[in-house]
């Protein structure tokens, strides 16, 4: 058994390494294996999650330089609201719900928190991440082809555990969905698109363009094969961002530019269409007029649901919805956490994220193209979570890279490397040229 100390000595792992506890949830995140214990079906993450939540404790207790910033409260009261509304609505279920969230998604963000503090342990996570795509690539082509996800049925064959269900979707483009490794074929992409500017941009200092287009097409396709246009919608804003980054390279207000070209296209939309500018980018990010049509649906009813209960909202109950609408499902991350626990829950949701982007934003960092990596990944994860709904896995990893990157936040950045032996410059400098700085 793990004394705490010991995990003590994990989470505070050599700055140029991985940590062992981030390391043992990546593999966490790709390996689906559920099994029942009791009455609550279990993961590997939740199992995995509920063996650090002591020593998780323990260490915020003990460590005195670890200073809580208004994300972290934010996330912290978010998840006890949770147990407000879900007590409220659907008492019944309302601690196992309540203790899945925080193992998940608090869970996520502090190991992140804890455990990515330097910019070595940051380009160990990118490393990680894109060879866990790379590896996956195998996997997809497989099941694109014969619509059979071999990992998936191959843990479903062990006596004892089982796995995520293979989904039964139609095919799209002529190619049958990859789910991979996870509960949906939209998760899968979702994963794959968040390396896409993490190793692009992250890795610019340090490994040449050659090599990274290279990897940037391979995960771009792999991302593709999921065939969901939410899911593949951030890997299109990531490269755009990318896009425009080079294009304005000597620009100095390039980002302030774009903010501004964005502001004036909604108001145009508002102002020229019947229909308001996010049923109009609803309308648009997806793959079919079908689609397009249902989630418009699925945001106006969402939304009559949430004005109908609009502080404590519905919890696990169903919501009221047109009889054709036969699915339950609400495709809109933000939406349907709106719906479950009211505004209150929305408001602290959204505060930790938009607050996590603009400390980000503010910041002067030395590492600028690991901030500008991370910041193009949330900024495409957010508008893809308005199309898209996460849940287990996929849940708690969008929370692990979202607090993998608030260390960058903090000002001058320190860790162990002298600042006089490294040389790092703004990402889009020389068209991504690559930089000598030691391993």
């Amino acid at each position: 058994m793990i004394t705490v100390n010991a995990q003590f000595t994990l989470m505070n792992a050599p700055a140029t390494r991985l940590p062992l506890p981030v390391l043992l949830y990546m593999i966490s995140i790709v390996l689906p294996v559920r099994f029942m214990a009791g009455p609550l079906q279990m993961t590997t993450l939740r199992l995995y999650m509920l063996t650090l939540l002591v020593p998780f404790a323990l260490y915020l207790i003990r460590t005195r330089g670890f200073r809580p910033n208004l994300t972290d409260l934010s996330l912290v009261l978010f998840v006890l609201w949770v147990a407000v509304a879900m007590s409220l609505n659907t008492p019944a279920q309302a601690f196992e719900h309540t203790s899945i969230t925080a193992l998940e998604l608090l869970g996520g963000y502090l190991l992140a928190r804890i455990c990515i503090t330097t910019p070595q342990q940051f380009y160990a996570l990118i490393k990680t991440l894109t060879l866990l795509v790379l590896l996956c690539m195998p996997l997809a082509l497989f099941e694109t082809i014969t619509g059979s996800p071999p990992l998936i049925e191959l843990i479903r064959a062990i006596p004892g555990i089982t796995s995520v269900e293979v989904v039964d979707i139609a095919p799209r483009l002529g190619l049958e969905r990859v789910q991979a490794v996870f509960a949906h074929p939209i998760h899968f992409g979702l994963f794959c698109s968040t390396a896409v500017s993490l190793f692009f941009i992250g890795q610019s200092q340090r490994l040449g363009l050659v090599t990274r287009l290279t990897a940037l097409a391979c995960i771009s396709v792999t991302a593709f094969l999921a065939l969901s246009s939410g899911a593949f919608l951030s890997v299109l804003i990531q490269l755009f961002l990318i896009a425009w980054g080079i294009a304005f390279t000597s620009v100095r207000r390039k980002w302030l530019i774009l903010l501004a070209v964005c502001s004036v296209a909604y108001a145009y939309v508002d102002l020229v269409s019947n229909r308001s500018p996010i049923r109009v980018f609803l309308s648009y990010a997806t793959f079919s007029a079908h689609n397009a049509y249902w989630r418009s649906l699925i945001f106006e009813w969402g939304m009559v649901n949430v004005w109908n209960n609009p502080v404590f909202g519905l919890g696990l109950s169903d919501w009221v919805r047109p009889h054709f609408m036969y699915s339950g499902s609400m495709d809109n991350f933000w939406l349907a956490n709106a719906v479950r626990y009211g505004f209150p829950g929305f408001v602290l949701l959204a505060t930790a994220w938009i607050m996590g982007l603009v400390r980000m934003a503010r910041s002067a960092t030395r590492y600028h193209h690991l901030k500008t990596a991370w910041m193009f990944c949330m900024i495409g994860l957010t508008f893809t979570l308005a199309t898209v709904h996460v849940w287990t896995a996929m849940y708690s990893f969008v929370f692990f890279l979202f607090g993998a990157g608030q260390w960058l936040a903090v000002s001058e950045n320190k860790d162990p490397v002298s600042k006089s032996r490294l040389t790092y410059t703004r990402p889009f400098a020389a068209g991504f040229s690559r930089e000598t700085e030691p391993a």
